[in-house]
This record gives structure tokens, C-alpha cells and sequence, in this order.
């Protein structure tokens, strides 16, 4: 991975709401991120399963503070939490 590839990979479904809601919290703090539209069908996202260790979607991979975790109330508390304005000032060092 390059230097300037982005650092949080998210696994989502097309016109996913849930997955949407975690896009918007992504784009209100600029974070720079790669998306990977994953299989329609449960039974086929085995991409996702082998990272997160589940199949649902969303899922994020940040390779900032080495978290991967999925279901999008976790996954923007962790942004609000993480690269927020409340956020721990060396977290927010870290990320960037």
C-alpha cells in the first residue's frame, strides 16, 4: 500500500442506508477512504467476513489505530470518538 492510499477501507452495499450513514460521517470529517462494494447476497461476502469476522455491512478497516469493527451506530461513534471534535487529541495526531 502507497504512502498516500487511503488508511480506512469500508465494506458497504450499494443504496445501503445503514452504510450511507457511516459515508456521511466519513465525508463530515474529511476522512479519506477507500469503499468496497461487497456481494448483494449474505451467504457471498466473504471478504467481509474474512476481515471483521462477520458478514454485515457496514464494516470499517482503520489502519490508523488498527480497528475493524461493523454496524454503523459502532462504527460512527468510533469516527465521532476517534477523529471528532471530542476526540482525544494524540488519536486525532495519529490519524493524520
Amino acid at each position: 500500500m502507497a504512502a498516500t492510499d487511503p488508511q480506512v477501507t469500508l465494506y458497504r452495499l450499494q443504496a445501503c442506508p445503514f452504510c450511507e450513514r457511516v459515508v456521511r460521517k466519513l465525508d463530515e470529517y474529511d476522512i479519506e477512504y477507500r469503499s468496497r462494494f461487497v456481494e448483494p447476497m449474505h451467504s457471498k461476502r466473504n471478504a467481509v467476513k474474512r476481515v471483521s469476522g462477520k458478514r454485515t455491512v457496514p464494516a470499517i478497516v482503520d489502519e490508523n489505530t488498527g480497528v475493524t469493527m461493523s454496524e454503523s451506530a459502532n462504527i460512527v461513534s468510533y469516527l465521532e470518538g476517534t477523529y471528532g471534535e471530542g476526540a482525544e487529541p494524540e488519536a486525532q495526531a495519529e490519524a493524520q
